[in-house]
């Protein structure tokens, strides 16, 4: 396993995260019992991961719970992030289906927040504390960052991250948001197959030394052979929101990576991983995991052994070939 800078944090993290987000909600199509989510955190750990992310709305605090279980005793050898803002703690709260629950950032709330995740993740500080799919209004919002820089100087939180989405986009909340004094890291979708906005956020990321923290780097599974044209996604799978049409496109994409993956003597997932990781802006990727198996063949793919500068101009005119699609916006961007 090789390691990198979280930005200006300095904090060194592993190459692959670990994004435990799959050990409290059984959105990818498998629902992980706690005592296989424990080996599967150990078994990271074995493999030189050290970078934990997670939400206090993964399984509302069992992510964090089954990860301050795992590292009790170890806090000095794991980087723990997670993330708040949405209100998990009203009872009239109920999550339907993959939609998303009211916001808050208040300082109130993320003080609240943070004392919980902290008894959860049972540490007295955390390494990374991320905001939770803000926009625009939350990240001009600036007794927000007063208050996550006056835990910084406290030492309860080493630094913090802004978290995109839900969907791919919000580009301007990731500009904005590394102009902030302890923003170590953006986390964005990002992958061979969709390279916006994650193309603009890592340039300017190399300008304001902040990490990029990639998630969906196999692109739903399609980078994995885990989705193909015959694939039946049912409707609880965070993957429903891609339609067949999407897919079949996608799988075209695909056939026309393959000769620069095979000249390189690599399948298609060490390929998408690669191309990342050739990125310096890029801290570290974030694969969806839901077996150990999974973690163990990820982990291979940080070697230090990455992509020419020629294939990956090669793949970004390739990029630039394929149709443009819809990036989410706030509104409030103009």
């Amino acid at each position: 396993m090789k390691y990198r800078k979280l930005g200006k944090s300095g904090i060194e993290v592993s190459e692959i995260g670990f994004g435990a987000w799959t050990l409290g909600l059984d959105w990818w199509g498998k629902k992980i019992e706690d005592d296989e989510a424990k080996r599967m955190l150990k078994r990271a750990f074995d493999l030189g991961i050290n970078y934990f992310e997670t939400g206090d709305i993964y399984g509302r605090g069992k992510s964090e719970k089954l990860i301050g279980e795992v590292f009790s005793g170890m806090r000095n050898q794991v980087v723990l992030s997670t993330k708040y803002g949405y209100d998990i703690y009203s009872n009239e709260q109920e999550q339907i289906g993959h939609k998303e629950l009211p916001q808050k950032f208040t300082t109130e709330f993320t003080d609240f927040a943070l004392k919980k995740s902290l008894e959860r993740l049972q540490t007295d500080y955390v390494d990374v504390y991320g905001l939770h799919n803000p926009k625009i209004p939350t990240i001009r919002d600036k007794q927000i960052f007063e208050f996550l820089d006056k835990k910084t100087k406290e030492g309860i939180i080493k630094s913090y991250q802004i978290a995109l989405g839900p969907a791919i986009g919000w580009t301007q909340e990731g500009l904005e948001s590394m102009k902030m004094t302890n923003t170590a890291a953006v986390q964005t979708v990002y992958n061979i197959l969709e390279q916006n906005p994650g193309n603009v956020l890592i340039d300017e990321a190399e300008k304001n030394n902040v990490g990029i923290l990639v998630r969906v780097p196999d692109a739903s599974g399609i980078l994995t052979g885990k989705v193909t044209a015959e694939t039946k996604v049912s409707e609880k799978d965070h993957r429903s929101v891609r339609s067949g049409n999407w897919i079949q496109e996608a799988l075209k994409k695909v056939d026309q990576l393959m000769p620069i993956a095979k000249r390189n003597g690599l399948d298609i997932t060490e390929l998408a991983i690669k191309f990342i990781l050739s990125q310096k802006s890029v801290s570290s990727v974030l694969p969806t995991v839901v077996s150990e198996e999974e973690i163990e063949m990820f982990c291979t793919m940080s070697d230090g052994k990455y992509l020419s500068d020629s294939d990956k101009n090669e793949i970004v005119g390739l990029f630039n070939q394929w149709p443009s699609y819809d990036l989410k916006a706030s509104v409030q961007t103009a």
